[in-house]
């Protein structure tokens, strides 16, 4: 189903969707609900006929879901690391998004199912993406990061990682409006704030504080913005004008462009948090350009 774009705000507001994030008390009641009782994170019963799942755990523990395209010999791989504020396990657009790149790609998506708060930490899970993407380069050849929001910190952090302590460099690094900053400093956030209708501060704060653990909140595991971003592989980073996460967003293409690295920033005005996830035509279009960009760099000469 196709909603028109501009419902998606006005559905959010009435939904309610920034309780979580916009006060402390949002926050903690969803880090109870979900401690307590943990909403499953498997694939849909219907997901598409023209993509194959398997299941396995990877080296770190974790559950691992592996989508084959059914009809066709795939090459190369993308990691797929979802978002939710670090505490919201994976959603059924995140498992559409995953099938799509599988099938219409032609490649092996791999999603990861990492340890949120209060379990995992920022340092733990950086690795552990680290580590299976390594793993997944040495079995598929190519491999593309990609996350949304949360998921597209951990993504980008995992690639300055993988720079710095392994030599690698990925074919494409894709980014959803992914928060780059956790100190949320930037006075920008306070002049979007009125128009987001789904992200917010005060609550988020809380999930920043068990996500980093120990670590500085400016430390590049934690926030990728302060990191040295020369020598990084292409990056595609989209992000909306309704979105807290803009402003940073907009500073880490700034500071990614300024170091050399091939950056293309996708910004859409009027668009909220992870807009190329939402089930709208302008959605449709941001994921269909996402095949392609996987489908170039798992495909291209030299890949």
């Amino acid at each position: 189903m196709i909603l028109p774009d501009r419902l998606i705000p006005v559905g959010l507001r009435l939904a309610k969707a920034n309780a979580v994030f916009a006060t402390e008390a949002g926050a903690r009641a969803r880090l109870r609900a979900r401690t307590l009782r943990p909403r499953p994170y498997g694939p849909p019963r219907l997901l598409r006929s023209d993509v194959t799942v398997s299941a396995a755990r990877n080296s770190a523990g974790w559950p691992v879901y592996t989508l084959t395209p059914r009809n066709a010999s795939p090459r190369g791989s993308v990691l797929y690391v979802h978002g939710g504020g670090w505490v919201g396990e994976i959603m059924l657009q995140h498992w559409q998004l995953a099938a799509q790149i599988a099938a219409e790609a032609r490649t092996t998506v791999q999603v990861l199912i990492y340890p949120l708060v209060p379990y995992g930490t920022a340092k733990d899970v950086i690795e552990g993406v680290t580590d299976a993407v390594l793993a997944a380069t040495r079995t598929h050849g190519p491999a593309v990061l990609a996350g949304d929001s949360a998921g597209g910190q951990i993504v980008l952090s995992s690639v300055l990682q993988l720079r710095d302590r392994h030599g690698v460099t990925l074919p494409r690094t894709i980014a959803i409006s992914p928060a780059v900053d956790l100190s949320m400093k930037n006075p920008d956030i306070a002049v979007v704030q009125p128009s987001d209708p789904w992200l917010g501060t005060r609550g988020t704060q809380l999930f920043i504080d068990l996500w980093k653990d120990t670590l500085d909140v400016n430390d590049p595991v934690v926030s990728p913005l302060n990191g040295v971003l020369e020598g990084l592989g292409p990056i595609t980073l989209f992000t909306g004008t309704r979105d807290i996460l803009n402003p940073d967003g907009r500073l880490f293409a700034e500071k990614a462009a300024a170091a050399g690295v091939d950056v293309e920033f996708i910004q859409l005005e009027g668009q909220v948090h992870v807009y190329p996830l939402l089930p709208t035509v302008i959605g449709r279009d941001a994921r269909k350009g996402i095949v392609e960009r996987v489908y170039q760099a798992c495909w291209s000469e030299g890949s």
